[in-house]
Formats: C-alpha cells, structure tokens, sequence
C-alpha cells in the first residue's frame, strides 16, 4: 500500500493549485468550445464556417513561445505558439474536455488547439489505470495542457472582445443600410 499520494493529500494539493491560479495569478482566458453537430462539412470532412459555444472563462497558467515572421509575396506574417495549462479538475466540475479545434481567446488574439497532453501525474500514478488494487486510491492526473497556434479572426467568424465589451451587430434591410449607426456591424459586412 502507498504512503503518500492520498486522497487528503490530493485534495491539499489540488486546493494550493485551484487557489494560486484563480485568486493570485489571475491570468484568465476565453474558451470557444467547437460545436461538431452544428458545423457542416463537405464530403471531405472540411468547413468554412465552424460552430462554437459561447465562450467560458477559465484561469490558466500560459508560456509564451516567440512570434515567429515569414515574409512572403502577400506580405508579412506572424505567427505565434502559446501552451495553456488548465487544472483536469477544474474542467472536470463544468464538464469541458478540451479537444483538437477548439479556440481560446487571450489577449485579444485567438488561438486554435493543435494538440492536448495530459500526461502530469500526481505521485506518478493515475488511479484510472492502477493495475494494483492496493493502490487504486493514490495519485491523480493533474492538468491538461494544450498547445496552440495564433489563428485568424476571419477564418473562425468571431468577434473579437475589445476594451470588454463585444461590439453590437445590427441587422439592417439594403434600404436602411445608410441610416444605420456609426460604428455597428451591418449584415452585409459580416
């Protein structure tokens, strides 16, 4: 039998992590579930237009990787890979389960999950696939973490948040089009 590794033991470590990133850090981010069911696809299994939830927020941990330029007959282009690493049981208590496509939002640019790795254990062990009933209560997975790359607005139709607050959309008839207000986004620009 283990000595260490506990349930007490995971719940003491697990309420140390929940409260050094939600209320010291503080670094917090929007999370764009991908709505399969409601995207449609052609026959290659390709779409033009994905379909996401409305964002949640979550906190996270974040490290930065350098932008990276390429310049090419369009022009330069930057792109940038950032990890973000979310508690599993955090996720686990609003039922998400982070998944290749989905899009997170940080400061103001969005990027898209490439890959999810979840392989930091607690004590090394993960009772879901304990061979040895003698240890089936020890240990835990910790976190998930989740490597993305910058991705463009316009490929994913979001609004981008700005100064906190989401821009309004009017939808207005062709006629109407040139009394509209000053800064709102008609549906011809969309």
């Amino acid at each position: 039998m283990a000595l260490f590794g506990g349930s007490r033991d995971i719940s003491l470590f697990q309420t140390l992590n929940k409260e050094l990133i939600n209320d010291i850090i503080q670094t917090e981010i929007g999370y764009y579930k991908f709505v399969l069911e409601s995207t449609i696809s052609n026959m290659y299994g390709e779409s033009d237009s994905k379909t996401f939830y409305e964002p949640l927020k979550l906190a996270c941990l974040i490290t930065r990787k350098d932008q990276e330029w390429q310049v090419d007959e369009f022009g330069p282009d930057m792109d940038q890979g950032i990890n973000f690493a979310l508690l599993k049981e955090g996720l686990e208590e609003i039922n998400l389960v982070p998944e290749i496509g989905d899009i997170l939002l940080f400061n103001n640019n969005f990027y898209e999950v490439d890959a999810k790795v979840e392989n930091q254990l607690l004590l090394g062990k993960d009772p879901d696939y304990s061979i040895a009933t003698s240890t089936s209560g020890f240990g835990r997975s910790h976190s998930i973490i989740l490597s993305t790359h910058l991705s463009r607005v316009e490929k994913l139709n979001l609004i981008p948040l700005r100064g906190g607050v989401y821009p309004t959309a009017i939808s207005v008839l062709e006629e109407d089009a040139k009394t509209a207000p000053s800064g709102s986004i008609t549906s011809g620009s969309l």
